[in-house]
C-alpha cells in the first residue's frame, strides 16, 4: 500500500463517506483548495481495483501550540519552541473499515512527518481527535494535553525509537 497526494482531477471525493460528516466534507471541499495554498497536504489510499477510490486520507500541516498545555517537564524541555506537526485529519471509508487501514494510514503520516523532521526539525506531532478516538492514538503512543482529553501528541524522539 502506498499513499498519494490528493489529485482533485483524479480521485472521486465525492463518494468517499467515513460516517463524520466534517471529514467527509474536508475531503470534498477545503482539502484541495487548502494544498494549493501550501496550508496543508492531504494524502489518498486508493482503491486498488479502482484508483479513483480514496479508502482513506490523512492531512498534515503544521501549528502553534501553547506550551503551558504540556507537562511541566515537556514545558521546559520545548521553551524555545512551539511550532509542531500536526495530523488534522485521519480517515477511513466506511466500506474499508475494520481492516487496520486507520492504523496503517497513521504509521504511514507518522513515517512522512519523521522524514519531514530530519529536514526541518521539530519535536512533537499532535493531533485533534474526534470523540471518543483518543483511545486510537494512544495504543501508538500519543499522550492527552492536561486541559483537554482529545488533543494528543507524540514526540518526535518517540516516532523515532518506533520507527526505525
Amino acid at each position: 500500500m502506498i499513499t498519494v497526494a490528493l489529485d482533485a482531477k483524479k480521485h472521486n471525493r465525492n463518494s468517499f463517506d467515513c460516517g463524520v460528516e466534517a471529514l467527509n466534507n474536508y475531503l470534498k471541499l477545503i482539502a484541495n483548495q487548502q494544498s494549493n495554498k501550501d496550508n496543508s497536504r492531504t494524502y489518498v489510499l486508493e482503491d486498488k481495483e479502482d484508483d479513483t477510490s480514496i479508502v482513506g486520507f490523512y492531512t498534515l500541516t503544521m501549528a502553534n501550540i501553547d506550551l503551558n498545555s504540556f507537562p511541566s517537564k515537556l514545558q521546559k524541555k520545548y521553551q524555545y519552541n512551539n511550532t509542531v506537526a500536526l495530523i488534522a485529519r485521519l480517515a477511513v471509508d466506511k466500506k474499508y473499515m475494520k481492516n487496520s487501514i486507520g492504523s496503517w494510514l497513521l504509521v504511514d503520516a507518522l513515517k512522512k512527518l519523521l522524514n519531514a523532521s530530519d529536514t526541518v526539525g521539530f519535536p512533537l506531532v499532535i493531533v485533534d481527535s474526534k470523540d471518543g478516538v483518543s483511545s486510537f492514538y494512544e495504543k501508538y503512543g500519543f499522550k492527552k494535553f492536561e486541559d483537554t482529553s482529545n488533543k494528543l501528541f507524540i514526540s518526535i524522539s518517540d516516532i523515532r525509537a518506533c520507527l526505525k
